[in-house]
């Protein structure tokens, strides 16, 4: 990402913006740019800029650095104080990537008389601040993106390529993941400081939307067209799932809206059950009759007694 693009710019949010705001802000970009989906040789670029700038805007801890050091805040440790930092010439809020002289004199704007290596223990340079007192060896921080996922993928789980800022990495998705999940890369965050292990890497799992499932958890919910006698009369009728065609029974006597249940048949899981499948009832009827058709259709029409509007 070029030094000078701020996270909030990048994401197209004011500096207040709520997490829902920045929220709704990735969902929106990361779907236009995703390179799955957006074909444009710079969508992936793009992707990537918009994946870093959510993963630190969308932990609050995080936002709190980044809003107090602005681009450094990953290489400031834990105990400095925002207000001595910015006495420091670092001008917080992501204004910018000032100078690092170590005095004042134009260099990014530091008072007098401040010692930058002093203030921050020696963390750059691995000597001691004039206190004696030392960071030592700083732990990499971890980091979390997002990863889309179509629900064929995420019901089947396995490998999976993916780019975080200018890395590809390889990732195992366990099947059946549910939206909103975590999935841990051990090592694979921030880099530590001084010898000090890296930081994890969090997936978090979005499932794209899709034109026929819509997933509740663990559990699957579809549509089932029906014919009018198939309803009327019962019948075994085929039902598309993530794992393949399976059949459903249809009770005799069955209207639009009534779910039928398939156990085991949702999202798979390593460790727990699998999510059951909804199938949800919708009588279809002939757009145009044969004159066969609209005989026997006016046939029990005369001889029916049902009134579907008083039950």
């Amino acid at each position: 990402m070029p030094p000078d693009r701020d996270f909030y710019e990048i994401l197209g949010v004011r500096r207040g913006a709520s997490q829902e705001d920045i929220q709704r802000a990735y969902r929106k970009l990361a779907r236009a740019n995703h390179p799955d989906v957006n074909k444009d040789p710079s969508a992936e670029d793009r992707f990537k800029e918009v994946s870093e700038a959510y993963s630190v805007l969308s932990d609050p801890a995080t936002r709190r650095r980044y809003d107090a050091f602005g681009p450094d805040f990953r290489q400031v440790p834990e105990d400095v104080d925002p207000e001595t930092w910015a006495r420091a010439g670092r001008r917080g809020a992501g204004a910018g990537r000032g100078g690092a002289g170590p005095r004042g004199g134009g260099f990014g704007g530091f008072e007098e008389g401040v010692d930058l290596d002093d203030l921050l223990g020696g963390l750059f340079s691995g000597r001691r601040g004039r206190s004696g007192a030392s960071w030592g060896p700083i732990p990499g921080a971890d980091q979390e993106a997002e990863i889309v996922l179509s629900f064929e993928d995420a019901y089947r789980g396995g490998p999976r390529s993916i780019t975080v800022g200018s890395r590809r990495l390889r990732v195992d998705i366990p099947p059946g993941v549910t939206d909103g999940q975590r999935v841990r890369l051990a090592g694979q965050g921030g880099k530590g400081g001084e010898g000090a292990p890296a930081g994890d890497l969090y997936l978090i799992v979005r499932i794209a939307p899709h034109p026929r499932y819509r997933a509740e958890g663990r559990d699957i919910h579809v549509l089932l067209p029906v014919a009018p006698w198939e309803a009327a009369l019962g019948a075994s009728v085929a039902v598309d799932t993530p794992g393949g065609e399976t059949k459903v029974k249809v009770p005799p006597g069955t209207s639009s809206g009534r779910r039928l249940r398939l156990r085991g048949r949702g999202m798979p899981s390593r460790r727990d059950k699998p999510g059951d499948l909804y199938a949800e009832v919708r009588i279809m009827v002939p757009e145009r009759l044969s004159e066969e058709e609209r005989r026997l259709f006016e046939q029990l029409s005369s001889v029916s007694t049902f009134d579907p509007r008083r039950r």
